[in-house]
């Protein structure tokens, strides 16, 4: 059983920056593979980053990549993602996701364990 907890939402401007955060909770977190999804109103939830156990591997959506960066770390349980160059079409709530198997990363139901969500607004 995972727990997850994403932070670091917020209000920022257009080519400004944010960091979320997404604390595990479990012995186990250093086992599964992580992945950032969002889902703006209306629309379906989709995929942004993964990153598998090791951090050794990553993988990006076509919209966010050379601008976001993911990346963990085992020892504090915790995965992130790094957003910078944001624009206006990145507003939407974000969620981390952990899986244990493998996969293709970019599928919500491939993944076990959801957090609640944070709220990233970008304004023009």
């Amino acid at each position: 059983q995972v727990q997850l907890v994403e932070s670091g939402g917020g209000l920022v401007q257009a080519g400004g920056s944010l960091r979320l955060s997404c604390a595990a909770s479990g012995r186990t977190f250093s086992s599964y593979n992580m992945g950032w999804f969002r889902q703006a109103p209306g629309k379906e939830r989709e995929f942004v980053t993964g990153i598998n156990w090791t951090g050794g591997s990553t993988y990006y959506a076509d919209s966010v990549k050379g601008r976001f960066t993911v990346s963990r770390d085992n020892a504090k349980n915790t995965v992130y993602l790094q957003m910078n160059s944001l624009k206006p079409e990145d507003t939407a709530v974000y969620y981390c996701a952990a899986r244990y198997y493998g996969g293709t990363y970019r599928q919500p139901y491939e993944y076990d364990y959801w957090g609640q969500g944070t709220q990233v607004t970008v304004s023009s």
